[in-house]
């Protein structure tokens, strides 16, 4: 594969310092334990009620009902398919916040190259697709993170560029970082920068689901990910013309120096 050309010089936002390990985190832990069963039972056994009553009424009743009131029903169940499915998302924004960090090096080249092949195998039309990925791009981090990081990168990439003529997705390093910023570009429908501080929000989507679906939580765990391994991760793009996600997963050796000082 060939090796792409740096995109622009990215610019991004102080990161938010957040707090260590210690007391804190054991505490945060089990605040964290606590929110996923409140989620896990408390907020499914009403939704369960309103689904069972739901779907009781329509079996039982439907054939007496006029359609409209068989939509009205209807549209009760898919709304609560939907809640399930945030609830599900929520357990796992969750649960990566108790999954142990273990960096080691890995080779984010092979990594992202195999994930896209894996993301690749489930579309139609992904011949059509280019995909360039670095040589030699590697990191210290957690390889299972940082999988799921490349997963949804490189899946939006894929998704968002399928509609264009001739899809190009790419994924390097921007030459001359301290600390390494990769990136993950498509020419795809980018979006409008305007809106570019909802990006990593919890259910929050920037395109229509009946145009690109998606759950909208995908970003919200990648921000997770990479700020616990002491990065930040930020976006440029233009409407129609693609985007470009940038990220870190260290600090940038000076602050590394200034912090052990």
């Amino acid at each position: 594969m060939s090796t792409p050309g740096d995109p622009p010089s990215p610019t991004s936002p102080r990161p938010a310092r957040h707090p260590g390990g210690g007391v804190g985190r054991v505490t945060g832990l089990g605040e964290q334990a606590s929110l996923q069963h409140a989620i896990s039972h408390d907020l499914r056994a009403p939704l369960r009620v309103v689904e069972g009553f739901t779907r009781i009424l329509k079996e039982d009743y439907g054939t007496q009902l006029d359609a409209q009131a068989n939509q009205h029903l209807d549209r009760v169940l898919a709304a609560a398919e939907r809640m399930n499915a945030m609830v599900d998302a929520m357990l796992a924004q969750a649960h990566l916040s108790c999954t142990p960090l273990e960096r080691r090096a890995v080779d984010v080249s092979a990594l992202a190259r195999e994930v896209a092949r894996e993301q690749m195998g489930v579309l139609n039309g992904s011949g059509q697709i280019e995909l360039v990925v670095a040589e030699g791009l590697t990191a210290q981090a957690d390889p299972g993170l940082l999988r799921r990081v490349l997963e949804n990168l490189i899946g939006n990439a894929l998704k968002y560029s399928a509609k264009v003529a001739a899809p190009q997705v790419n994924v390097g390093i921007v030459a001359g970082t301290d600390p390494n910023v990769f990136f993950v570009r498509d020419n795809g429908a980018g979006f409008d920068m305007e809106h570019a501080n909802k990006l990593f929000g919890m259910f929050q989507r920037l395109h229509s689901a009946k145009d690109f679906p998606g759950s909208g939580v995908g970003l919200a765990a990648v921000q997770h990910i990479v700020r616990r391994h002491g990065g930040r991760i930020w976006a440029e793009a233009q409407l129609g013309q693609g985007a470009c996600f940038f990220f870190t997963l260290d600090a940038s050796r000076h602050h590394q120096r200034r912090t052990r000082r």
